[in-house]
């Protein structure tokens, strides 16, 4: 297949190319907003020349692609804090860029990367299919920006039924790539580890369920080899994890020293979620198995992290 990746840019689309590099023969070409740091990235991987990488600018419908896979977004809730309202226009300028391509060649298919966020719920308990999307709409709030500009771009894919688009809402992801100054629960955790501190973290009960980057990269496969639907699917590892046994595991595996605060600062960028996951298994209906669970995943890939900062 020939691949167009927009957003190359983002972590999640990086695993993916490097998974695709290593088990497939797929064409792929890179497009991102600053196509040199693709280029950077490649040369670090050692994946010189393997793929095209293009600005946006490049992108046309003259080009023949089987499937865009759009990563386009923010990474962490510091970005989507900082972005605030204009995260609408980003989210909707490279959605019309891939469904002006899709509208023109019907036969393409098309993957957006959403978020559990769309569902706008409070998460009071996780999401399942019956579940609603919620949206404060008469007293809208800047964490609530990020999930309406993914509910937005899923309900302008829901209304073209006869195109072949398939959103993949990601709730939780770890991956020994992951940014380890961003401002998440598990990456709080890994600096504690490394720089053997202690972790000051809230009492707040959550649970999260982390995907594996294999695991998205079978998510990703099934779909593209899957027949042409329109339809939405959630992420989701073989069983999650609640904070407690998270913060214990992490103890026990890595020595990780932590103390429970009543209260604890946190970039809340896109609302509370203490149940933080789906039961939603509608990707098992195109053969979607997770390998992982979530407290496998973050051990396997917390280990790569910490050997490659103990040798650097």
């Amino acid at each position: 297949m020939r691949i167009a990746i927009l957003g190359a840019t983002s972590q999640i689309a990086k695993d993916l190319v490097q998974s695709f590099c290593a088990q497939s023969s797929h064409e792929l070409v890179l497009y991102a907003r600053r196509p040199e740091v693709v280029s950077q990235w490649l040369a670090s991987v050692g994946l010189v020349g393997r793929y095209a990488v293009a600005d946006f600018a490049a992108f046309s419908s003259d080009e023949q692609f089987d499937a865009i896979l759009n990563f386009v977004g923010v990474g962490n809730p510091a970005q989507a804090a900082a972005m605030g309202a204009s995260i609408f226009d980003v989210t909707l300028k490279y959605d019309e860029m891939a469904l002006g391509y899709v509208r023109q060649h019907p036969d393409c298919r098309y993957i957006f990367l959403s978020s559990g966020a769309a569902y706008g719920a409070s998460f009071d308990e996780p999401v399942n299919e019956k579940t609603k999307a919620t949206i404060a709409i008469n007293n809208l709030q800047p964490q609530d920006w990020y999930a309406v500009a993914k509910l937005h771009a899923e309900c302008r894919h829901r209304s073209l039924p006869h195109l072949p688009i398939v959103d993949i809402r990601v709730f939780n992801y770890f991956s020994h790539t992951q940014d380890m100054e961003a401002r998440f629960l598990i990456t709080d955790i890994l600096r504690a580890i490394r720089d053997k501190t202690v972790l000051q973290t809230s009492s707040d009960y959550i649970v999260r369920d982390f995907l594996h980057p294999a695991d998205f990269y079978q998510l990703i496969s099934v779909l593209l080899v899957a027949p042409a639907t329109n339809t939405v699917v959630d992420g989701y590892s073989k069983a999650p994890i609640d904070k407690p046994t998270l913060l214990a595991a992490m103890q026990e595996k890595f020595g990780l020293q932590y103390e429970i605060l009543q209260a604890a600062v946190s970039i809340n960028a896109t609302g509370g979620k203490p149940h933080y996951y789906s039961l939603n298994t509608r990707a098992a209906n195109f053969e979607f198995q997770p390998t992982w669970t979530s407290l496998e995943s973050i051990v396997k890939e917390m280990q790569i992290i910490l050997q490659r900062t103990v040798i650097n």
